[in-house]
């Protein structure tokens, strides 16, 4: 069957509720993974490129223009997620009637807050751009021009927004990253295009904006293919106070995390110093990455987990949060172990003597909190995706204010290993906060765990995790070619027996079943 078959076919044979334990979401988990990291490679390549032809104050003028572009979600109220949520769990339900009128009455409200969030930015940009940014004189006409071309964009973001979560709720994610790679790599390709042909850096936002409404288009003719019933608008005010109960409170998550994620680096800076931070910020760029595994599985988890509430499957929901977790494990387990044994050597190697010296706690430290951030994400996405964002956003606001307490507390006394301490102990906590809130809400018990198979998985991996150690003591006094041969080893020998003794018939099945379907999938 082909892809255009499959888009025309009726919206409810798109894909079956128990498929959510199978194969779809390992492939889904593989296409967000790759819909991710192309982008990044490609800016790895591009942005030295870029920074070389524009000079210094011209990249930070653009790379502004990518982080408002990043930021404009905040004009979304959370609407965005509140269509993925609400349409996947119509599905769930069997209610595709429900759907043309979700989808519209969130199109029409996303298109009106972004044309008033284009306002708003058009006319607090020359306040930004004097007072607040801090750009140079010279570049300041050249500024004002940008934005405002950026203010254009805001209602194209939006609406393109509860289009793309049409799609994440029904689990369209091939679809979604046949669009996202290639527009996310122009990004950064089209700087250079526009050099080419002569362009200034306004003209090149001019081509970072049509791509934007490249992506509109293409979600709307997608919808329409997908859904047919999207043809007719229709809307309900009705609708409303039920889209921004959801939102609201997504609203404060995305407001008040990126607080929470950035506020240990602001207080390094101004407690200590720039030279502190980068000793800081250097190993917490690198290590923060591993969060692309997590957010790529959990990107599918969400509309998944809205399905499956909507349908009242609760055994389905609780394995599909159990396997998850124990993938994540299965995958992140081992990495973390290797970056906390090897953390010395890795960044020795990458950044040299300086910073194996300062950093080299502060990466274990942060390696371990990702690990369990990680692990976060899951019942994250199933409290959002069961209708209670309020609880992740209530957890956000009561960590607030005892982490600015530990930060400045902990960065007084011990420096930037400090600053990790208490990052990796807001993790922890919030990480706790939310296990308890979904064991509570489905009446799980730690048995759950032993159960499933991850009790085993973790026993399994700190015994291996001491054999490393071992093994790294034995062979300290050889050279780091015969340590890495030896740990490879080590390591293929803990992936054989997990594979042969802890994973089961399921776990095997879903593995290697996803990832027959997205090789099968990438040939074709």
């Amino acid at each position: 069957m082909s892809e255009n078959d499959n888009l025309s076919r009726p919206v409810s044979l798109v894909f079956h509720i128990s498929s959510f334990t199978g194969n779809l979401l390992v492939r889904n988990a593989f296409l967000n993974f790759f819909g991710q990291v192309v982008p990044l490679l490609v800016g790895v390549v591009t942005i030295p490129l870029i920074v070389r032809i524009l000079g210094t104050e011209r990249f930070g003028l653009l790379s502004l223009v990518w982080i408002i572009l990043g930021y404009f979600n905040v004009f979304d109220l959370g609407l965005g997620r509140a269509t993925t949520k609400f349409v996947a769990e119509a599905v769930g339900k069997g209610k595709l009637n429900e759907i043309p009128r979700l989808v519209w009455t969130a199109v029409t409200t996303q298109a009106v807050l972004g044309v008033v969030g284009g306002v708003i930015l058009i006319i607090i940009t020359p306040f930004l751009v004097r007072h607040i940014l801090n750009i140079p004189e010279e570049l300041i006409g050249e500024a004002i021009v940008i934005i405002h071309l950026l203010a254009f964009s805001v209602p194209i973001v939006l609406v393109s927004g509860s289009f793309r979560g049409v799609l994440e709720a029904f689990q369209r994610f091939d679809l979604i990253n046949a669009v996202r790679i290639p527009v996310s790599s122009l990004t950064y390709l089209l700087p250079l295009i526009g050099f080419f042909f002569g362009f200034g850096l306004p003209g090149i936002v001019v081509l970072i904006l049509f791509a934007r409404v490249f992506v509109l288009v293409a979600f709307v003719v997608l919808n329409l293919r997908l859904l047919p019933q999207l043809r007719k608008y229709s809307s309900s005010f009705s609708l409303f106070p039920r889209l921004f109960s959801f939102g609201g409170w997504v609203t404060v998550s995305s407001i008040v995390g990126p607080i929470l994620v950035y506020l240990d680096r602001f207080m390094i800076s101004s407690i200590l110093s720039v030279s502190a931070l980068a000793y800081y910020a250097a190993p917490y760029e690198a290590v923060t990455r591993l969060w692309i595994i997590p957010t790529s599985l959990t990107m599918a988890l969400f509309p998944a987990f809205s399905t499956l509430s909507g349908s009242e499957s609760r055994e389905n929901l609780v394995i599909l949060f159990a396997r998850s977790i124990k993938y994540i494990l299965l995958v992140l387990g081992p990495i973390v172990l290797v970056i906390t044994l090897f953390a010395k050597e890795i960044l020795h190697i990458w950044l040299g003597s300086d910073f194996a010296m300062e950093s080299t706690v502060v990466l274990q430290v942060l390696a371990l909190g990702v690990l369990l951030n990680s692990f976060a994400h899951v019942p994250f996405a199933l409290l959002q995706g069961v209708g209670r964002p309020d609880l992740p956003a209530k957890f956000h606001l009561f960590e607030l204010p005892i982490y600015i307490g530990s930060v400045w507390f902990l960065i007084s006394k011990w420096g930037i290993t400090g600053a990790a301490i208490a990052w990796a102990l807001r993790i922890a906590l919030d990480t706790c906060l939310l296990f308890v809130a979904t064991f509570r809400g489905y009446k799980l018990s730690l048995r759950f765990f032993l159960s499933n198979g991850t009790v085993g998985k973790s026993l399994v991996l700190l015994l291996f995790g001491n054999a490393f150690y071992g093994l790294k003591v034995m062979t300290r006094d050889f050279s780091l070619f015969v340590q890495f041969v030896s740990f490879i080893a080590l390591l293929v020998l803990f992936v054989w027996f997990v594979w042969r003794n802890i994973l089961d018939a399921s776990d095997k099945e879903v593995i290697l079943g996803g990832i027959k379907s997205w090789w099968k999938m990438a040939k074709s």
